[in-house]
């Protein structure tokens, strides 16, 4: 333990999922004070009440995660597109929208939003995926901008290819075939470990990362 977030004060969502249980072991380890939510987000007033109980936050982690909804363009579901939107995209926009007004006040506060790589390249079969992905990532570049002169930092961690318990679960990797399809496609030649990912979130919520605003920052071993 180094110390890096003593005292820090960080609201992780879902902490359950994807790479919440990472984020909130390390920042713990690095003496933040974390509140691990697992609430579901979908509902439109669940974020507001989820930022006012975690009461004063100096780190947002918008940890936000959804499973596959694979399918042709042309075969897209309306409720699997909407379903993408109304767990990635809205929960995004009330969680920043209710934290802003306490880091305002404060002049000072980050958000990290863990995002996807997928909309940086697309991926065949993944459109609906993709866009939703991509409208976190086009928040948090204007957020970013808007928030800058408040002393708020807002970036994103837009990943592929990190071993999680959603999209890249230990069932999945135990499939040789499918290891060794996915070793093909990343530059890297491997996938990342969790707390790989979670040293970079770590990085966008400390005082090291002030000087970056609204960056959506690729997370993928080359392949984005």
């Amino acid at each position: 333990m180094t110390g890096r977030l003593n005292g820090t004060r960080v609201l992780v969502t879902s902490a359950e999922l994807y790479m919440g249980p990472a984020i909130v072991d390390l920042f713990r380890t690095e003496g933040a004070i974390v509140t691990a939510d697992t609430r579901d987000l979908v509902p439109a007033e669940s974020a507001s009440a989820c930022v006012a109980e975690a009461g004063p936050v100096d780190v947002l982690v918008a940890n936000l995660a959804l499973a596959p909804r694979r399918a042709r363009v042309q075969e897209i579901a309306d409720a699997d597109w909407l379903a993408l939107f109304e767990a990635l995209v809205h929960p995004l926009m009330r969680l920043t929208r209710a934290v802003l007004p306490q880091m305002i006040e404060r002049q000072r506060g980050k958000i990290v939003a863990i995002t996807s790589a997928a909309p940086l390249r697309g991926i065949n079969g993944q459109a609906a995926y993709a866009a939703a992905r991509g409208a976190q990532n086009a928040f948090v570049k204007s957020a970013g901008l808007e928030v800058a002169r408040h002393n708020i930092q807002v970036n994103a961690v837009a990943q592929n290819y990190v071993e999680n318990n959603v999209y890249y679960p230990p069932g999945l990797l135990a499939d040789p075939v499918m290891l060794e399809r996915m070793r093909a496609a990343i530059p890297l030649g491997r996938l990342a470990r969790p707390e790989e990912s979670a040293e970079l979130a770590l990085f966008l919520a400390s005082d090291k990362s002030d000087f970056m605003v609204g960056q959506v920052v690729p997370f993928a071993g080359g392949w984005a």
